[in-house]
């Protein structure tokens, strides 16, 4: 058999298949009994080559485990973080397999997750020269403007530093938003920092991907709690997915508190369909990895405890339909931060209510969050959820005073504002305008 069989083609063979010990050595028990056979026949050609073929598979074997302990050695806490079982396997693979790729390469598989980001408008991006404009630049307000105007005249300045948490597939330690968070301390006069839930780029970057949402949170917490700059208190602003940190810092510890909370296409409300991955918009998303990891996620397994411990993302998926309603209630990370779950978490309304303000910004033409007036907390009507979108003042969380939003609201604690564009694509002019008007009440 052996002597028909290429040597090359064999051995490849042979030490690419991983057997368990028992069989590696009943396999070796094997061979030395057919060779003893051979050599009892006098056969001594055969025996020579099948203890020569033998060897060589012993030596590839031994330099493959060898070049795989040294692999496993230099990311071993990656391994460990990002590892599958064979069942989380067999029921996500494509999500798996992802988590592998930044197991094996955890450098390469993040700048892969920003470019995903960065092509879809996730990741924000600010002009290098971004010049300060006059404070009376005009900004309109779509409600509340009353209630800030008639004020006494403002400084430029404030006494307040200022935090800002960037959206998924970006990192404070890009460009973009190291500039604005300059931006932002130039326009108040004051301490700014962007706080990141990775130690670098990498780490932040694939954090806002698999680290999960009130993990993200905790570790936002303690960074805030060990920045004496904020010991006082800090006005925030988040990005997109950023504001699911902002808020969920609200909700849960807002101690140190936010004082003026401004949030710019936040994912507060949840989303109920992932972004140009469920349409034929681009070819190259159909052999997207990312992509297909995103859609396993959030069609039908985003209520389960391995998505809800992995996906930031389907944290915040917010399914419309009544058929989901429970399963939503039941796993949904959102859910606990809403009241929504199976039990009620009065600390939730208490800390809501230590924010002074809260502005919610809206993009008119976002293709990204669904609906886009969720980014107002509008929602979809569970009775017709696809074709009626209910204003904030309608949705349940609202009318039930679910987390104390209408609290908020009948306090005259809540503002708004828009802009027209998509996702993220707000003017410099109209990010210094809200910074200049709420930050300094």
């Amino acid at each position: 058999h052996f002597q028909r069989i290429n040597a090359s083609t064999s051995s490849s063979l042979l030490t690419d298949i991983k057997l368990p010990k028992a069989y590696t050595s009943s396999y070796y028990f094997l061979i030395f009994i057919y060779t003893s056979i051979m050599i009892s026949k006098r056969n001594i050609l055969t025996a020579f080559s099948i203890c020569s073929f033998t060897i060589i598979v012993l030596i590839r074997t031994w330099n493959s485990a060898g070049i795989q302990q040294e692999r496993d050695s230099k990311v071993p806490s990656v391994n460990s973080l990002y590892q599958c079982t064979s069942q989380e396997f067999d029921s996500f693979p494509h999500h798996c397999n992802l988590r592998e790729s930044i197991a094996l390469n955890p450098e390469q598989s993040s700048k892969e997750l920003y470019e995903f980001s960065k092509t879809f408008g996730f990741v924000l991006e600010v002009p290098r020269t971004s010049r300060l404009i006059p404070y009376d630049h005009e900004i309109k307000s779509s409600r509340n403007l009353s209630q800030i105007q008639g004020k006494k005249e403002r400084s430029s300045t404030t006494s307040l530093p200022s935090v800002l948490a960037h959206g998924m597939g970006d990192s404070c330690f890009n460009e973009g938003m190291k500039r604005i968070t300059t931006l932002t301390g130039s326009l108040t006069g004051s301490y700014s920092v962007c706080i990141p839930t990775g130690d670098n780029l990498h780490d932040d970057t694939i954090n806002g991907y698999f680290l999960n949402m009130d993990a993200s949170i905790d570790v936002f917490a303690a960074k805030v709690k060990s920045d004496p700059q904020l010991k006082n208190g800090f006005n925030a602003v988040g990005f997109s997915q950023g504001n699911n940190l902002i808020r969920g810092y609200i909700a849960k510890y807002n101690d140190p508190k936010v004082h003026t909370f401004i949030s710019v296409n936040g994912v507060n409300a949840g989303v109920g369909a992932v972004p140009y991955c469920i349409t034929p918009l681009a070819s190259i998303m159909k052999s997207s990895k990312i992509c297909n990891a995103l859609m396993e996620v959030a069609s039908h397994r985003a209520y389960s405890t391995f998505a809800q411990k992995h996906s930031f993302q389907a944290n915040y998926w917010r399914d419309p339909r009544k058929s989901q309603y429970d399963n939503y209630r039941k796993y949904s990370q959102l859910a606990q931060l809403n009241n929504e779950g199976i039990a009620v978490n009065v600390t939730l309304n208490e800390n809501f209510a230590k924010t002074n303000h809260f502005v919610w910004v809206m993009a008119t033409k976002d293709r990204i969050v669904w609906p886009p007036e969720g980014e107002q907390w509008g929602a979809p009507n569970p009775n017709d959820p696809f074709n009626d979108i209910l204003p904030m003042n309608q949705t349940e969380w609202y009318r039930k005073d679910l987390f104390g939003l209408k609290t908020a609201d009948e306090s005259g604690k809540n503002f708004f504002e828009s802009f027209v564009g998509n996702h993220l694509e707000f003017s410099m002019e109209e990010f210094q305008g809200w910074i200049k008007k709420y930050f300094s009440l």
